[in-house]
């Protein structure tokens, strides 16, 4: 169920965004170059074995992704995870509330966190899908357009390493613990998108200065 939500989110956006990656099994000419394009992205990452994980299971189809192909699939599968965790933040917040456990005060402030992360990297999707690939020159609308996705993807990591920020120590309930685990994931993943996406807007800029 949870492959198919992502698949779904990712069709979503190929639906409103120009030439995004889709889901499909690749074949076997267009996986050898794809998976080498990735793992050479991925090494400019903090967490480069999560971010070849990833992005292997969610790439084009038919021919290797560009930069932006693959910083957009990235940041769809951080939006895709922070929007399962904030779920389940919901879910505990709301059996915490009802019982007045004292942990609940932590697990609101983390949910706060986490639903302005998914706002974010939300957002940064959308204003990515209005950079045109094909442009031949950086206009002030496609600077202004990066500016906006580094800020808001940089937020969203910010948000979640908050969260993360309420669990300090080794030593949790096993409640806290999972949580902790999950917001984790999310901030690597937002870790691995912005990298990706840095190096696609120095690329843009210095092909298109």
């Amino acid at each position: 169920m949870a492959k198919l939500s992502l698949s779904l989110l990712l069709f979503f956006f190929f639906i409103f965004c120009i030439n995004i990656g889709t889901v499909e099994p690749l074949n076997r000419a267009a996986h050898s170059q794809t998976r080498t394009f990735i793992e050479a992205s991925c090494r400019t990452t903090r967490y480069p074995a999560l971010c070849v994980k990833w992005l292997t299971r969610h790439a084009s189809s038919d021919t290797p992704p560009t930069a932006q192909q693959l910083t957009r699939t990235a940041l769809t599968v951080s939006l895709y995870r922070a929007r399962r965790v904030k779920l389940y933040l919901v879910k505990v917040a709301k059996e915490l509330k009802a019982t007045k456990a004292k942990e609940y005060p932590v697990v609101r402030d983390c949910l706060v966190e986490m639903d302005d992360s998914v706002s974010q990297l939300s957002q940064s999707v959308g204003e990515l899908c209005l950079l045109d690939p094909k442009a031949e020159m950086m206009s002030d609308d496609m600077y202004w357009h990066l500016d906006n996705v580094d800020t808001w993807v940089s937020t969203a990591l910010t948000d979640a390493s908050s969260c993360l920020d309420e669990f300090p120590g080794q030593r949790m309930s096993k409640m806290k613990a999972t949580i902790k685990s999950k917001v984790l994931n999310v901030a690597q993943l937002t870790s691995n998108a912005l990298a990706l996406f840095h190096r696609y807007a120095a690329a843009a800029i210095e092909k298109h200065p």
